[in-house]
C-alpha cells in the first residue's frame, strides 16, 4: 500500500490536472518545490553551458570525474532546471558523484528539433571538458526521456562517443500515445490523461511524424546503446511506454531493467527526501549506476 507521503504527491498533481496552462499551478515554481526536501551536503553552481542555464550540483566528498547528464521533463510545457535540481541532487549525492542539470526551451519555442539540438549541445560540451564517456550517465524523468534517446541518435550520427548507461524516470517516449494504460489506468493516474498527452505531442512534434526515431525511441535503432535502467509507477497512464521500451531496447540487444512501483504516481521520485518510495527508487538508481561508472 502506497505510503500517505506518497498520497500527498497525487493530490498534487490533480491540481495541477484541473488547470493545465500558462499560469495554473503546474507553472509555479512554488508547486513543484514542494515535492522534494532539500538535501543536505550539496553544493549547487549556476552555469552556461552551450549558451543555456544549468546547474552543477556536487555533493560533497563525491567523485568529481563522474557526473551524471540529467535533463528535466515536464511534458515541454513545464518544469526547469530549478524545479529538478533537488530529485536530480539526491540521485548524485546517493551516487557519490557530481550532476549536471541541462535545461532546454519549453513549448512552443521548443518544438522539435529545438528542445533537442539544446540538449545535445550540452552533451558536447560536457564531453568536450574531459569528462570520459564511459564515466557519465545521462537521467531524466517524463518527457526528459525524448533527449536522453534523441542526444544519443545524434551522438552516433556525428561519430561521438555514447554514455554509459541511461536511466529513464517514467519515460515518456510514445509520441502516438497508444499505450494501453492510456486507458486502463485511467481512473487512478492523477497527473496526465490522453488527450492532454496528445495535445502535448502534437505541440512538441509540430509536424514531424510521431515516429520519427528521434522523437520516439520506440521506433529508434538501440544498438550499442548502453544498459538502461527504466522505472515507473503502476498507476501512471504512460505504464506501457516504460514497458515497450524496456521490450524495444531488450530485442536491440540492450541490457535493460525495468521496475515498476505498485500504486506509484507518474515521477514519483520527485518526493526524495519525503516519501520511502521515492527514497528507495533513488537508492536502487544510485545502486545500479555506479558499477557502471567505475565505481
Amino acid at each position: 500500500m502506497a505510503s500517505a507521503q506518497s498520497a500527498a504527491v497525487a493530490a498534487i498533481y490533480r491540481t495541477w490536472l484541473a488547470g493545465p496552462a500558462e499560469g495554473d499551478p503546474i507553472h509555479d515554481q512554488r508547486q513543484w518545490d514542494v515535492l522534494t526536501s532539500e538535501p543536505g551536503g550539496v553544493d549547487y553552481q549556476e552555469a552556461e553551458v552551450a549558451g543555456s542555464t544549468a546547474w552543477w550540483v556536487t555533493p560533497h566528498d563525491s567523485d568529481r570525474d563522474r557526473v551524471l547528464f540529467c535533463v528535466h521533463g515536464g511534458g515541454f510545457v513545464s518544469g526547469s532546471v530549478h524545479t529538478h535540481r533537488r530529485m536530480f541532487a539526491h540521485l548524485a549525492k546517493a551516487a557519490g558523484v557530481r550532476a549536471l542539470v541541462v535545461g532546454y526551451p519549453l513549448l512552443p519555442q521548443g518544438a522539435h528539433p529545438v528542445a533537442l539540438d539544446t540538449v545535445f549541445a550540452s552533451y558536447k560540451a560536457l564531453l568536450a571538458t574531459g569528462v570520459r564517456p564511459e564515466h557519465i550517465a545521462l537521467a531524466g524523468d517524463s518527457a526528459a526521456a525524448v533527449a536522453l534517446f534523441g542526444l544519443q541518435l545524434r551522438a552516433r550520427d556525428e561519430g561521438l562517443p555514447l554514455p554509459a548507461a541511461t536511466m529513464p524516470i517514467s519515460p515518456w517516449v510514445d509520441m502516438e500515445v497508444t499505450g494501453g494504460t492510456m486507458e486502463t489506468n485511467r481512473e487512478v493516474e492523477a497527473l496526465f490523461n490522453q488527450p492532454w498527452v496528445a495535445q502535448m505531442a502534437a505541440g512538441y512534434l509540430n509536424g514531424t511524424s510521431p515516429r520519427d526515431p528521434y522523437v520516439n525511441a520506440l521506433y529508434a535503432d538501440l544498438t550499442g546503446f548502453g544498459p538502461l535502467y527504466i522505472q515507473v509507477g503502476g498507476h501512471e497512464v504512460l505504464l506501457d511506454d516504460s514497458r515497450r521500451l524496456a521490450e524495444h531496447a531488450e530485442k536491440a540487444g540492450v541490457e535493460v531493467r525495468l521496475d515498476v512501483f505498485p500504486e506509484m504516481q507518474h515521477t514519483f521520485q520527485m518526493m526524495a527526501g519525503r516519501a520511502p518510495e521515492a527514497d528507495d527508487a533513488i537508492a536502487r538508481l544510485a545502486a545500479w549506476v555506479r558499477p557502471l561508472l567505475g565505481l
